[in-house]
This record gives structure tokens, sequence and C-alpha cells, in this order.
């Protein structure tokens, strides 16, 4: 499906300068014009006091703020207009324990390095197709990590929904 990117805003936070202008690149060709960038984790925070981005793109390994840090933030900030962001992680550490972290972080997809043109987009266009619910516990806040929606379990019910219908919260 072909989409009119013109009017969604962008922000990647990447340490390498060569990758945040890649994502630049291939963000601009897809026709988007509002992308934002930060050169590390701390410098993506304040970027968010400023922006209300559609998604983030944001590397794994930077300091002095990495990427896990940065989405735990993101997410932990009880009220923030970008708590509910879908955040893309990218990174060229693929093993199970990154990819586990990540998401447990709060991540809404994971994309390995090297990026293609076509991985990205699918990536986006899954934010965009298939956006995921939120859920809270005691000990996680961030996109539900399973790929079903609510309306296809026929097992107890242990979730309830929230009145902004984005959220999902677990009782016991």
């Amino acid at each position: 499906m072909a989409y009119d990117f013109d009017r969604l805003t962008v922000l990647i936070v990447d340490d390498c300068h060569n990758m945040r202008e890649l994502l630049r690149i291939l963000l601009n060709a897809y026709g988007f014009t509002d992308i934002h960038a930060a050169k590390n984790g701390k410098a993506g925070l304040k970027a968010l006091s400023k922006i209300e981005p559609d998604f983030i793109i944001c590397d794994y390994n930077m300091a002095p703020m990495n990427g896990i840090e940065f989405i735990q933030a993101v997410r932990k900030k009880r009220g923030s207009r970008n708590r509910y962001v879908p955040i893309i992680m990218v990174t060229g550490h693929t093993e199970m324990s990154k990819i586990l972290a990540a998401r447990q972080a709060g991540a809404t997809e994971f994309l390995a390095k090297p990026v293609s043109p076509k991985s990205l987009y699918d990536r986006i266009e899954m934010v965009i197709e298939r956006p995921r619910d939120f859920v809270e516990t005691g000990t996680f806040f961030g996109p539900d990590r399973r790929r079903s929606t609510l309306d296809e379990w026929a097992g107890e019910d242990k979730r309830r929904v929230t009145e902004d219908k984005r959220r999902v919260t677990y009782v016991d």
C-alpha cells in the first residue's frame, strides 16, 4: 500500500552520523519531510520536549544514554504526550538477549542492521497497519508484545481495556 508520509513527524536517535543520514535519506525517499535527528538518548529526550513524533527510530548502542535507557525514559513518564509513540529499535546487535531487552524496555518493533529500504519500510508499515495496544503491569509499560488482538482471545479474560482504549491493564 502506498502512503502519503509528508505530514508525519519522525525522530531518529542514533549516535552514528552516517546512520542518521542513511535513515534520513530513506525516509525522504518514502516521502517524509518532517524528520528530526538526535545524536544520543539524552539528545533524543530533549528533542521530545519540543516535538511530538508519529514514531521514533532508535539505535541500541549509544552513549551516554543507550537505546534501552532512552525507551525506558520515554515509556515511564506518566502523562507524557510521547509515552505511546511507536519506537523502532535499529541495531546490529541481534542476539536474542538484546531483542528481548528491547522488547522488555518497550520497543514496538526491532530492525537489524544493515538496514535495507524494504526492511525499514516494512517496520514503518507495521506500526501504521498493526498498531499495538499498550499494556501496563507492576513492572512493564509498553506495547503489547503479542501480535494478536484482544478480540481473538477465547480463554479467561485476564486483561482489562482502560477508557482510552489504547492501554491494557492486567488484572490478577
